[in-house]
């Protein structure tokens, strides 16, 4: 990188480098809080300077530094040359900025985060906040938020944003601070997972005979975590846990040569309880399908009774059914 092509906030971290640990430390305790998140993200992205642009720099800056050499900017020099002059959270909390997933801003990582766990976080929110938020995040996301948001709450969040000029620094500082440590960290621990639970998932996209087989090895080597990730997992058969108006509405979002296959090779119980919830001609018209289909793989089976449970996932989601937790809770 060449004198010419850096910036200020640049030339600025790669002549603290250049000082060493002793000199930057002074010059650091110095600054601002804002002046050395803005430094410390410089240093961070710098990468490799040429010992002539540090020359270069010295003269600009009026500093003899003598054979200086080359510099390499990262996160570790940076982190290491910020403890020696900050407390350790507040070092943390600087490096997780400027580290975040590709150095994101806060406003950027909320665009990662779902509108429908943003908008539930905001709508506890005063109406100004809620406010500068989603003039922060980008628009297409703020709209879906919005949408979500209860219909007086959001016109009590619009009518602040177009009354609202420019946001003061201290009171952007303060919603910045409130979202990492109240809503942030939150999700942070909340995204958390079992492990028994993703391994559920991870089943219920087997197929037939690679579940069972795996399964079963698991249970001679650990019983208790094969019981739990069997009661974790969501299958076929945990349809029946589904009332009339939920196999209902399955029933229309389902196409039905899929359905065709899938109650081929499904057990009576769980045709009749999809036959009993349709017309009786809809249910003739199935029965004589499913007759006519004739033999069907195992595997094509599968594939089709998943895709139905993932359309009966999605209509859960979006609760337009329920789905009772725990097999325990299954009826019949």
């Amino acid at each position: 990188m060449s004198n010419g092509r850096m910036s200020g906030p640049q030339k600025a971290a790669a002549l603290i480098l250049a000082l060493g640990d002793e000199h930057s430390t002074m010059l650091l305790s110095r600054l601002h809080e804002d002046e050395i998140r803005d430094l410390s993200q410089a240093m961070a992205s710098l990468g490799a300077v040429e010992a002539t642009t540090v020359e270069a720099l010295c003269q600009e800056f009026a500093e003899r530094l003598g054979a200086a050499g080359s510099l390499v900017g990262s996160y570790d020099t940076t982190e290491r040359m910020l403890m020696r002059s900050l407390p350790k959270d507040r070092v943390n909390q600087i490096m997780e900025e400027i580290r975040g997933p590709a150095g994101r801003t806060m406003w950027e990582k909320l665009g990662n985060v779902s509108e429908a766990v943003l908008a539930n976080y905001l709508k506890n929110e005063y109406p100004q906040t809620v406010a500068v938020v989603l003039s922060k995040v980008k628009p297409d996301h703020a709209a879906r938020v919005l949408a979500l948001l209860p219909e007086s709450f959001a016109m009590e969040v619009v009518m602040r944003m177009l009354r609202m000029e420019n946001v003061q620094k201290e009171a952007l500082e303060g919603v910045e601070r409130t979202l990492k440590m109240e809503f942030m960290s939150n999700l942070a621990r909340s995204s958390r997972r079992d492990s028994h639970e993703v391994m559920a998932e991870i089943f219920n996209n087997l197929d037939r005979q690679a579940e069972t087989r795996i399964m079963g090895a698991l249970e001679e080597r650990n019983r208790d975590s094969a019981d739990r990730i069997r009661g974790l997992m969501f299958t076929f058969d945990d349809l029946q846990r589904l009332d009339a108006a939920g196999i209902q509405v399955l029933l229309r979002a389902v196409e039905k040569e899929r359905l065709i296959v899938a109650l081929k090779g499904a057990s009576q119980d769980l045709k009749d309880l999809f036959l009993k919830n349709m017309s009786e001609r809809a249910g003739k018209m199935l029965r004589d399908d499913i007759a006519a289909l004739g033999p069907v793989r195992l595997k094509d089976v599968d594939e089709a009774q998943a895709a139905i449970v993932v359309a009966a996932k999605d209509l859960a989601a979006q609760g337009q059914i329920k789905l009772t937790e725990g097999r325990d809770e299954m009826v019949a």
